[in-house]
């Protein structure tokens, strides 16, 4: 049996969840459109539709709410935050903001024009809108291995550093305004970026003058797994590691609802002083005054706070054992997964699960609808809805990866909510060639899976 560790901390305060019927959900979720997005909370016994501002704050961080300063101007909280992201990140200038992609939004409207290519080893869901929002072109450089399901590589989410330097080399300088790399690569199955593969994305951004940044949602994640598969770097702290991934780049994005457990918050976070003053502007159009961006101040001061929690060796030995503990037990039950485990999540290879659906019947989100009809539990489609249409031409635009993501909050669940996505993974699994695939019946032009509309085929 593999170990796992205990809890790093004592539960305070619960919250009572309801168990509802097969029947009703079946109900429930017709009702819905066959969208999980469109289901209420209170439906819903396990929710593992994302660790994005679901996580449970500590009561340090919850004490630090009952010390915000809600001044309009020069909040307290805003310079705690800032002495935060100097010490931890090394950056610094940062402009606050209401979450991740905001952040996202003003730096990519500062730096990206029409017909601009932006590489990431992956592009996530709200990176890509905002650069075909943009008119640009997301470009994913990911290296061959992270399309392998079962392919034990322990740093998939790498950039390919050849790919990379062929592309400039092929599209030129001009039109490739900056350089992403996402850590941990979420839309790969939240695998882990090498310290060495960071540092040499930073060595051709360099090279070749082009801006690099770093989507830093789970930073901490990342820094734990590079402690722990990178020689090297076994005997350096996570507050070390994660100083030095960040000295290789001139800036980041942070959705402070992951790796920094709020429930709301993110951040963008700067090198550049002159590129901080036209975040700095823009922020006021959009996001509010620049020492409040869009949050209260009670809520600067449980991100600082937060982040320094997340960078504690403990809580993450907890917090990616767990997500170990449920990737080996579906593994040990023959349901497949992309492995190995990641760091914050497991996601279910749909394709495999249920080879009898084609891709453009949506096997992932079907695969979701019967997890929640069976045991209650929530999860989300990352393949062919999420991905969107090509805007050239309409069609689907397939991935190479149909997935299933599992996303575990931070400090909510326990290992018998675990065991119970376990089992009712398995009991689909053992009916999986009686399942049918969806059609779209609805769906916006951006971001699409957020509020479509299906019914069964």
């Amino acid at each position: 049996m593999n170990y796992f560790p205990a809890e790093p901390f004592r539960i305070k305060v619960v919250e009572p969840i309801k168990m509802t019927t097969k029947e009703e959900r079946a109900e429930l979720v017709r009702e819905a459109g066959f969208n999980l997005f469109s289901l209420k909370s209170s439906e819903v016994y396990i929710d593992l539709l994302t660790d994005s501002g679901t996580g449970a704050m500590s009561d340090y961080q919850w004490a630090g709410m009952m010390l915000g300063d809600e001044s309009y101007a020069g909040s307290k909280n805003y310079y705690n935050l800032e002495k935060a992201i100097k010490n931890i990140l090394g950056f610094p200038y940062f402009v606050p903001t209401h979450q991740g992609r905001a952040a996202e939004n003003l730096l990519l409207s500062l730096l990206v024009n029409e017909n601009d290519y932006i590489p990431n080893n992956m592009h996530f869901d709200t990176t890509k809108a905002h650069v075909l929002h943009k008119k640009g072109i997301p470009v994913d450089l990911v290296i061959d291995e992270a399309y392998d399901p079962t392919n034990n590589y322990p740093f998939k989410g790498n950039m390919d550093l050849t790919k990379l330097e062929n592309f400039i080399l092929d599209k030129g300088t001009d039109v490739i305004p900056l350089i992403i790399l996402t850590i941990t690569c979420n839309s790969g199955g939240g695998q882990p970026v090498s310290m060495e593969n960071i540092k040499g994305v930073s060595d051709i951004a360099k090279k070749y003058k082009i801006p690099f940044y770093i989507d830093a949602c789970r930073f901490s994640e990342n820094a734990f797994f590079i402690k722990t598969r990178e020689p090297g770097y076994e005997k350096k702290s996570i507050k070390e590691i994660v100083k030095e991934t960040f000295s290789y780049a001139d800036g980041c994005t942070m959705s402070a609802k992951k790796d920094a457990i709020v429930n709301i918050g993110g951040y963008l976070a700067l090198r550049d002083k002159d590129l901080h003053q036209k975040a700095s502007s823009l922020a006021v159009l959009f996001e509010g005054f620049p020492t409040y961006g869009g949050l209260a101040g009670r809520d600067l001061e449980a991100i600082a706070r937060g982040l320094e929690e997340v960078t504690e060796e403990s809580y993450l030995n907890y917090r990616i054992g767990q997500v170990k503990y449920l990737g080996d037990k579906l593994i040990e039950a023959g349901i497949p997964i992309i492995e190995p485990p990641g760091g914050h999540a497991i996601y279910i290879d749909a394709s495999r699960f249920l080879p009898n659906i084609p891709q453009k019947e949506f096997p992932a989100q079907a695969l979701g609808v019967e997890l929640y009809i069976e045991s209650g539990v929530r999860g989300v489609e990352i393949g062919t809805v999420l991905a969107g249409r090509d805007p050239r031409t309409g069609d689907h635009d397939y991935p190479k990866l149909e997935l299933l993501r599992l996303t575990i909050p931070r400090r909510v669940y326990t290992n018998n909510h675990m065991d119970v996505v376990v089992e009712g993974l398995k009991k689909i699994y053992q009916r999986k060639d009686k399942i049918s695939g969806l059609e779209i019946t609805y769906e916006s032009d951006i971001l699409r899976h957020f509020t479509a509309k299906f019914k069964k085929i």
